[in-house]
């Protein structure tokens, strides 16, 4: 079976001729447990998100910030394993036809076994990788499996990043690129600042892939101000924050839920 790349080109671009950026929401597989992290992901779909990025939990994660970060001691502590990560995304597609992705750092994906991630990734349905910390120059034999499995690779870029530093790494992605707003680790921020626009209108000189901000984004006033220089609007911290601060998770999937829809109209307000 081939992945669903073609699925997410479909769906970005569907959101272009509706004159609007695409929302698309993170959340870490097995949080707060493995079926309450298939329920969420479907919650977000149902509230009004386009693309869901499904988080494989990571001992030592370098991007993410302090929300994310006990989102994933729980799913670890919890035993959640990559099965799970492909069960959710499994779930989450078959129930939805949406776009799905796996946000993942590269030591779990080189232990595994390319082949067999890439393989068990696109029979599940999703759509690609989000790859923060695979360097570029060492992503040759990822991108042969990605691409012959019809799966996205997505690499992120950074204000840090010179101009020949960007055209190497979006001339090797697929699906889109993922501009991280501004420099250090994911989380909620008063403001997103000049650095995000900046980085678009440079990363954009570059490539005719879709271009979508993350890293800050918590609110629909936020996605709009995004929204209106990005293809896309990345929100994950908010949503997991929403899902730790529930009484409980039926509380938790409809507080998600109702993110999700606040950010729909903002993305939409551009």
């Amino acid at each position: 079976m081939s992945g669903n790349i073609q699925l997410l080109s479909d769906t970005l671009a569907a959101a272009k001729a509706e004159n609007r950026a695409a929302l698309i929401a993170y959340l870490p597989a097995g949080f707060p447990s493995v079926d309450g992290g298939i329920a969420a992901v479907k919650a977000v779909f149902d509230g009004g998100a386009d693309v869901v990025e499904v988080g494989l939990p990571h001992s030592d994660p370098v991007l993410d910030g302090p929300v994310i970060q006990t989102a994933d001691d729980i799913a670890l502590r919890g035993g959640v394993k990559i099965a799970d990560v492909m069960r959710t995304v499994r779930e989450a597609y078959e129930a939805t036809g949406k776009p799905v992705l796996v946000m993942t750092y590269w030591n779990p994906i080189d232990r595994y076994g390319i082949e067999r991630f890439t393989a068990e990734l696109a029979e599940a349905g999703g759509a690609g990788c989000i790859l923060p910390d695979l360097p570029v120059q060492e992503s040759a034999l990822w991108r042969e499996h990605a691409e012959k499995h019809g799966l996205a690779t997505v690499f992120v870029v950074a204000p840090s990043s010179k101009d020949e530093r960007l055209a190497k790494i979006t001339a090797a992605g697929s699906g889109f690129v993922y501009a991280a707003s501004l420099m250090g680790v994911t989380g909620t921020r008063a403001s997103v600042g000049l650095e995000a626009r900046n980085l678009v209108g440079r990363t954009r000189a570059t490539t005719e892939l879709p271009v979508c901000v993350g890293l800050g984004v918590s609110n629909a006033e936020q996605a709009a101000e995004v929204a209106g220089f990005a293809d896309g609007v990345i929100v994950g911290s908010a949503f997991v924050k929403r899902m730790l601060d529930a009484a409980d998770e039926v509380a938790g999937l409809a507080a998600v839920r109702a993110l999700a829809g606040e950010l729909a109209e903002g993305v939409r307000k551009r």
